[in-house]
């Protein structure tokens, strides 16, 4: 499975507590700069980087990206409408018309630029939603970003791409909208009722955690439905969007999902594991590598678990010989 990696992990790691965040010797980094840097000490681990437009990339910049690049590829861009304070109170769901109006011509502006580079796009609508009980028009902000979101997935189905969902229950706003995966999928079986079949999820794992979502369960399940489009890999303490290193927490939780990624035969039409991280006080190099070299220990584990005898024990729903065989292929 080919990989890829959210250049943000390279930052300067702010935070609302540490506005010039824990590594400020970064701050001052282009966008260049720190793909160089990611490249140069991690070389094929990581197969290409995931950007957000137009903060981190653009036209503007990308001739310089792609010479730091250095043969890697752009697999996939992301909207930076959360990242905008105009769009403080809702970007697709503002209630001022010419904000919406603005926001999804950003949307649509990021997806040409994405389209021409053969990347798919993310929409993680983190700012669309609100942060106090009678605040929101619910149904009309429900609309509208519906209306967003679908003018958004027609623009990738002209140019060529998948447009990937990635929810998220809260941050920057108090309570997005499409926080959790049964909203996802409401919004992608509306677009499916409009003719658009190139939606799918984004399953970033510290999100579902965060919600207590099971991630094997919910991997399975798209599978099935076709709907599994991309991963942003990650773990965390369950509470917060941490972004720490594959496999650091939710380790068994993360084996599961290993298994499942096989039996669907995730990553045999293209798809990647995407990492996320946010490594705080951590070397960003060393954060990356560790967790690809984590995740490829989870996926050895997962391998040598016995299939035909844990779906056996699966349709009985026999926990015990379940974890007999897991144990044993972690050499217990």
């Amino acid at each position: 499975m080919k990989t890829s990696l959210g250049i943000w992990a390279f930052g300067p790691m702010v935070t609302r507590f540490v506005p010039g965040g824990y590594q400020p010797q970064r701050a001052g980094e282009t966008t260049a700069e720190r793909v160089r840097r990611a490249v140069e000490g991690l070389g094929d681990l990581i197969d290409g980087y995931e950007f957000h437009y137009p903060q981190e990339l653009s036209a503007e910049n990308l001739d310089e990206v792609t010479g730091a690049l250095d043969g890697h590829d752009v697999y996939c861009v992301a909207t930076g409408l959360h990242l905008d304070p105009r769009f403080g109170k809702g970007g697709l769901v503002s209630p001022d018309p010419a904000t919406r109006d603005e926001a999804v011509k950003r949307t649509l502006d990021a997806i040409d630029f994405s389209g021409e580079l053969g990347a798919h796009f993310i929409i993680w609508p983190g700012i669309e939603g609100y942060n106090y009980p009678f605040q929101t028009p619910y149904a009309e902000s429900w609309a509208w970003l519906v209306d967003g979101i679908g003018q958004a997935a027609q623009r990738c189905r002209e140019r060529g791409i998948f447009l990937f969902l990635e929810h998220k229950n809260s941050e920057p706003a108090m309570k997005i909208f499409m926080r959790n995966i049964g909203m996802t999928l409401h919004v992608i079986h509306k677009l499916r009722a409009q003719g658009l079949d190139n939606v799918k999820v984004n399953m970033d794992w510290q999100h579902l955690i965060m919600n207590g979502e099971n991630l094997a369960e919910y991997a399975a399940l798209l599978a099935a439905e076709g709907l599994l489009g991309h991963h942003h890999a990650n773990s965390g303490w369950g509470t917060f969007d941490d972004d720490n290193m594959v496999g650091a927490t939710a380790f068994m939780e993360t084996l599961e999902l290993a298994i499942e990624l096989r039996r669907a035969g995730y990553g045999e039409q293209g798809e990647r594991l995407g990492f996320d991280l946010y490594p705080y006080t951590e070397d960003a190099v060393d954060a990356v590598r560790r967790s690809v070299l984590q995740w490829r220990f989870i996926d050895s584990v997962a391998a040598r678990i016995d299939d035909a005898a844990l779906r056996e024990a699966q349709r009985n729903k026999e926990a015990v010989a379940a974890y007999e065989l897991v144990y044993a292929a972690l050499g217990a």
